[in-house]
């Protein structure tokens, strides 16, 4: 029988669902899945004994636990996080309060919140991890929209009641 694997390094260390990952270390021969967080990787390709290129699956968060499981055992875990979100654009710039607004930008997975002026949203639907549809809460005058995930805090875009 083979050892255990163990992981030595993933690199990079952040990257977006879809991104590839090359996982080094040693006792990789036979590799049935890795795992990011619990949630298994969309691909593997197990490309020696000492390493696998992994795809990132969806998802976000922070230091999580990156595993290797072949029939031998499971390795040791590598931290992971993904990126924070970004924000691109929102459309329309300017809405009263009630409106529906689509924001775009990249890493939005799991996002918990969307806030205007610090005033969260009266209500967000994630309809990808590259768009989000809020409804807009009271406010007034001209304020910074920040979107919120497990993986941290967007940049901010200014948006006009």
């Amino acid at each position: 029988s083979y050892p255990a694997p163990a992981i030595a390094s993933i690199s990079p260390g952040s990257a977006a669902p879809g991104a590839s990952v090359t996982i080094t270390g040693t006792g990789f021969t036979g590799a049935t899945s890795v795992t990011f967080g619990g949630t298994a990787a969309t691909s593997i390709t197990v490309n020696s004994a000492t390493s696998i290129t992994a795809v990132v699956p969806a998802g976000s968060g922070t230091n999580l636990n990156v595993v290797v499981t072949t029939p031998s055992g499971t390795s040791n875990a590598a931290m992971f996080s993904y990126p924070a979100p970004a924000i691109a654009s929102i459309s329309p710039g300017s809405a009263a309060p009630g409106a529906s607004v689509t924001i775009t930008g990249t890493g939005f997975t799991g996002a918990t919140s969307v806030t205007f002026g610090g005033t969260a949203a009266t209500s967000i639907t994630v309809n990808s991890a590259t768009s989000i549809t809020a409804v807009v809460p009271a406010g007034s005058g001209v304020v910074s929209v920040i979107v919120i995930t497990p993986s941290g805090s967007s940049n901010s875009i200014s948006f006009s009641y």
